[in-house]
């Protein structure tokens, strides 16, 4: 039962986590590029817009294709005809034209044996079987039921190539020990005919909004360089003592990274930069992200005037009263906050910048007037 359940243990809430469009099974069709954007949000979700161009070396078919959503943990459970809670607008479009699709509860990781629907019906509300989320446990036989979502469909290829457009917004999952968390499934891509991406780009966008994450490290991702190619925005290698990771801070921005004959080893994985924190003695204002969820006033203020050191009693005012100023790019004439928030790694100064809270959220307003 352990490894079927998701590590996180009672102190996250895992909701969904994406995943490539896929063949169940499929011998002559190829990617010969994609390029995956994932946008950020302050309302704790991420949009997902994957464009796929794909060559059909054999004659014109149908291909039965599946998207695979892991059921959530901690988190309210998936309907029995399989819409997962957490997804919302799923679409898909082939060759330009909207794709019509069926869900269903089945067994995770769809493999070419295909869809494997799982009727939960008999045990969704008996008192027999208890739900984890992911799986379904029975003290009674010590037995469980491990389930995931599926969004399949039958998509017409023609003979050559063919584009697919898909996109989806999903809930992020949190936890402790981060802010925000962002699966998504790159090894699929591996199932179809060439076994990996000809031609792939990723991109990782803050719209209208500041992003400080990370993204977990693995020795695929050197054959290319990760690159802000919009807005304002800067990347570093970072560890804690679970992993290594590529750090990133963005406003506005967009970062790329492009890579040729890739075949994805590992998923992709972003978390909030504070997983880079100390649980015991956090840096003070290490990490700050506008998002509802992370800014609850009272809690938020709390905690970043205990991480102030000590010996700042008389600035504990003034650097909350303008973090939400710093995390726009404020440059500060006074001498102490210039340095102070130049320390910061995330800190990006935008001369341009005019001052104005025309775009603050609540939380940050109640922190400006202090």
């Amino acid at each position: 039962m352990l490894l079927c359940m998701r590590a996180t243990a009672n102190d996250g809430v895992f909701f969904v986590s994406g995943n490539q469009l896929v063949p169940l099974a499929e011998a002559d069709i190829a990617i010969t590029r994609e390029v995956l954007t994932i946008s950020l949000t302050d309302n704790g979700t991420a949009s997902v817009d994957v464009w796929y161009e794909l060559e059909n070396r054999g004659k014109a078919k149908t291909v039965l294709m599946g998207f695979e959503a892991d059921a959530p943990y901690n988190a309210k459970s998936p309907g029995l005809d399989g819409r997962h809670p957490n997804i919302n607008d799923f679409r898909v479009e082939l060759n330009g034209k909207v794709l019509s699709y069926k869900t269903a509860i089945v067994k995770p990781d769809i493999q070419e044996g295909g869809i494997q629907p799982i009727d939960l019906s008999k045990v969704k509300d008996s008192p027999d079987w208890e739900d984890y989320g992911n799986v379904f446990v029975s003290q009674k036989t010590d037995s469980f039921i491990s389930y995931a979502c599926a969004y399949y469909f039958p998509a017409k290829f023609r003979k050559g190539k063919n584009t697919v457009h898909h996109t989806y917004e999903y809930t992020l999952s949190y936890s402790l020990n981060f802010s925000f968390e962002l699966i998504y499934k790159l090894t699929p891509a591996n199932r179809w005919a060439n076994h990996q991406i000809d031609d792939f780009t990723l991109l990782i966008k803050a719209d209208h909004t500041a992003k400080h994450f990370v993204i977990e490290d693995d020795a695929q991702y050197a054959k290319a360089d990760f690159r802000v190619t919009e807005g304002k925005g800067k990347v570093r290698g970072n560890r804690n003592k679970e992993a290594t990771f590529k750090e990133v801070t963005l406003r506005d921005g967009t970062l790329e990274w492009h890579c040729k004959n890739f075949h994805p080893q590992k998923e992709l994985k972003i978390l909030s930069a504070d997983v880079l924190q100390s649980a015991s003695n956090p840096p003070l204002c290490s990490f700050y992200d506008r998002s509802k969820g992370f800014t609850k006033s009272f809690t938020f203020r709390q905690q970043l005037q205990e991480q102030l050191p000590e010996q700042l009693p008389d600035e504990k005012r003034r650097i909350l009263h303008n973090l939400p100023y710093a995390h726009r790019g404020y440059v500060f004439k006074d001498t102490f906050l210039n340095s102070f928030f130049n320390s910061l790694w995330w800190y990006m100064p935008d001369a341009n910048w005019q001052p104005s809270a025309d775009g603050f959220t609540a939380e940050e307003k109640q922190l400006i007037i202090l």
